[in-house]
């Protein structure tokens, strides 16, 4: 399974560093690919074909650490590559998606959530691997 993770807007520091660190740690694990693009009108095309598409919301679906590398394992047992979503600073229109997931109430700025999106991916493939992550 591949995770391609599309992205409005450009990534800036003080979130490159974050960002390419948590890349090298999951490439251990998983094939990602972070797509960024200038504005929604361009997210649809940006969508493979067989692809499970999750929109980040804060009205989604929201899972404990355990939890969200269970969702994992059975989006990887589908089969089909697994598409985040991140809107740019004024939010995010896509109407084709399958699920939302939320990492809870608030709202987070579009380049932190990237961030905190790979950290829980990592996190999730560890737990997933039997590995220890914060112990």
């Amino acid at each position: 399974m591949r995770i391609v993770i599309l992205a409005v807007g450009r990534l800036r520091a003080p979130f490159e560093d974050d960002v390419a660190h948590y890349e090298k740690l999951l490439s251990r694990y998983a094939r990602v690919e972070v797509v960024e693009v200038g504005e929604d009108e361009k997210l649809a095309r940006r969508i493979p074909e067989r692809a499970y598409v999750v929109v980040l919301d804060e009205r989604g679906k929201a899972y404990d650490s355990v939890g969200l590398s269970r969702w994992l394992e059975a989006r990887r047992q589908s089969g089909l590559d697994l598409v985040f979503v991140i809107g740019g600073p004024f939010g995010i229109r896509l109407d084709d998606h399958q699920e939302r997931l939320s990492f809870g109430p608030l709202t987070l700025p579009f380049q932190l959530a990237r961030v905190v999106l790979l950290e829980q991916l990592y996190r999730a493939h560890k737990i997933l691997a039997g590995e220890p992550y914060h112990h």
